[in-house]
């Protein structure tokens, strides 16, 4: 599966997004794009990446960057499973 279908599913899940989730691009907006993503769905988030893909995040890795779009979220996965 592509790590972009995944993070949607991720967020998908985590949020509860429903059918909303279909719509999403990697240009979509998360942080003041969904109303639904707020700092606790970043920690949702977050948790569900690492148990999905068995890495770790550093509190220091998070940042708005990271959840301004999927896009970027997408980017942040990769890099994490690059590396």
């Amino acid at each position: 599966m592509a790590t972009i279908d995944e993070v949607k599913r991720v967020l998908k899940d985590v949020l509860q997004l429903g059918d909303k989730a279909d719509g999403l691009s990697m240009d979509s907006t998360l942080l003041g794009g969904i109303p639904e993503f707020d700092s606790m769905a970043v920690v949702g988030v977050v948790t569900t990446l690492e148990e999905t893909y068995g890495f770790t995040v550093e509190d220091d890795e998070i940042d708005a960057e990271v959840f301004e779009t999927v896009g970027s979220l997408v980017e942040f996965v990769d890099k994490k499973l690059n590396s």
